[in-house]
């Protein structure tokens, strides 16, 4: 692996993602796709942030099996190891101790009118205490990395908020150290799922895994909803509100989307055959990722040797950086003697 240490010069960015397994189409064009394209122009730092996983209700078992999977989607869409860093969250311990650090500037009271702190506090009969925790932990994993930006979503802007404002009240107290990092807004908006109604979700069972067969993949698009106004195929359609088209727009060649819209406008194309045409597309995009998985899927030792690799890379990064923190804290007791 080539020594990424040189690449100073370039603003670092890190970005995490949750291990739910393989990926799929809303992470790909919401999220990945740019991270792809970020690894070239940033320093990149990307985590799999399996200790923000053991908040919610999964089965434990299947935790190390949906890490390797969701590694072995991102390698497969284009991160190159060469490039950017690819690691696990527990895998550098750092990022919890400087949590704790963080909690001591961090105010309950911002903590808890995080918006979604407050939807999934609802969802509990006692909120344990990691959920009100959670964005300590966001900024921890930025900040150990003294990160430059992060890409963010609308649902993530607030969190990204209270890591600049830890950072500045842990800098006003204990002296410059953590930057405030700034928003990467993606080049695509949110997602919308299958449904029409909601973000792409695995959950919600509204979107195409990344890795789906063709069988699979022509299922799911089959059934997706288009405009529902357009009852008989000879009812012109609006484009402007059918979420097909809005996938069209996102993933098929742009000199066929003019005719994509006028076809549909004018009632000379059916929804079906325009969701072949998507498909087809679809098809383009993730025959190639599969692919890669196959390989990466037959050679999950060359996956391990990168993340530990990775690893390796990002807790060189976070020992110092904490290691200065903890010194400005006071809690380097030799320096006394």
């Amino acid at each position: 692996m080539k020594d990424l240490s040189t690449s100073t010069s370039r603003k670092r960015v890190l970005s995490g993602i949750q291990p739910t397994g393989e990926v799929h189409l809303g992470n790909y064009l919401g999220a990945l796709r740019q991270w792809v394209h970020m690894q070239d122009e940033y320093e990149c730092f990307y985590v799999i942030v399996d200790q923000h996983a053991i908040l919610g209700d999964g089965d434990p078992a299947d935790l190390p099996t949906r890490t390797i999977d969701t590694a072995i989607s991102l390698l497969s869409v284009g991160l190159d190891p060469e490039k950017c860093t690819i690691f696990v969250q527990s895998d550098v311990p750092e990022h919890l101790e400087l949590q704790w650090l963080f909690n001591t500037v961090a105010p309950v009271g911002d903590l808890e009118r995080m918006t979604q702190y407050k939807d999934k506090a609802a969802k509990y009969d006692s909120i344990p205490a990691g959920l009100l925790n959670y964005p300590v932990l966001q900024a921890a994993d930025i900040l150990i990395y003294r990160a430059n930006a992060v890409p963010v979503g609308e649902d993530q802007r607030q969190h990204l908020e209270m890591t600049r404002d830890i950072a500045r009240k842990w800098n006003a107290r204990y002296g410059e150290l953590f930057p405030e990092p700034d928003a990467i807004i993606p080049e695509v908006g949110r997602v919308i799922g299958l449904d029409g109604d909601a973000k792409m979700s695995k959950s919600l069972k509204n979107t195409i895994g990344i890795l789906a067969d063709e069988e699979e993949t022509w299922s799911r698009i089959k059934g997706a909803v288009t405009d529902p106004k357009r009852i008989r195929r000879e009812d012109p359609g609006r484009p402007e509100v059918c979420n097909v088209y809005s996938l069209h727009k996102l993933l098929s060649n742009p000199a066929i989307i003019p005719d994509i819209k006028e076809q549909c406008m004018t009632a000379q194309r059916g929804c079906v055959d325009c969701k072949r045409i998507l498909f087809d597309s679809i098809i383009d995009v993730i025959a190639p990722i599969r692919k890669k998985a196959f390989y990466y899927q037959q050679h999950t030792d060359e996956v391990c040797d990168i993340l530990k690799a990775g690893a390796t890379r990002a807790r060189s990064i976070a020992i110092d950086t904490l290691s200065e923190a903890r010194d400005r804290m006071g809690l380097n007791w030799t320096s006394a003697l």
